[in-house]
């Protein structure tokens, strides 16, 4: 069993990481706004944005049951494609074909996304409580690759 204070120093440090992505976005605005394009590489910046980082909620770190997280994965997959489909349809009313290109990809993705979330909620109900049966699944995520590189993170 990790001790406490370990796994205080390695959540810490999961949270640093985190904060560390978020400066080092903040950082490639700022250069970008400077003019200094080789210091800095975002799809936003490239069209003549700005990027502009704001406050993270923090996020629920409880469920009821794998099924439940699952679940709630879904749910916020869901969001995440309203506000997806959302911004497409501002770049079309905006007649930014370049924006819509871009954005195709995120549906694709989200696509994607919620059929996973949807497979795996399948697979947890029809284990009803199988251990045996939930170890394997659990085997089966592990050997999914879910870090999938962003296209607005690279230059256009």
């Amino acid at each position: 069993m990790i001790s406490k204070r370990l796994e205080d120093a390695i959540n810490a440090q999961i949270n640093a990481e985190m904060w560390s992505a978020y400066l080092y976005l903040s950082m490639s605005a700022y250069c970008q706004d400077k003019g200094l394009a080789g210091m800095a590489n975002c799809y936003l910046i490239s069209r003549g944005g700005r990027v502009l980082l704001k406050a993270i909620d923090a996020v629920e770190t409880e469920w009821a049951s794998p099924l439940a997280a699952f679940e709630h994965t879904y749910k916020h997959e869901q969001h995440v494609t309203s506000l997806i489909n959302n911004l497409m349809q501002i770049a079309v009313d905006e007649k930014d074909f370049a924006a819509q290109s871009r954005l195709q990809w995120f549906i694709d993705e989200q696509v994607e996304e919620e059929e996973n979330a949807v497979d795996i909620i399948n697979k947890l109900k029809m284990l009803d409580g199988n251990s045996y049966g939930l170890y394997v699944l659990d085997q089966e995520l592990a050997a999914r690759v879910y870090v999938t590189p962003s296209p607005l993170a690279a230059k256009a």
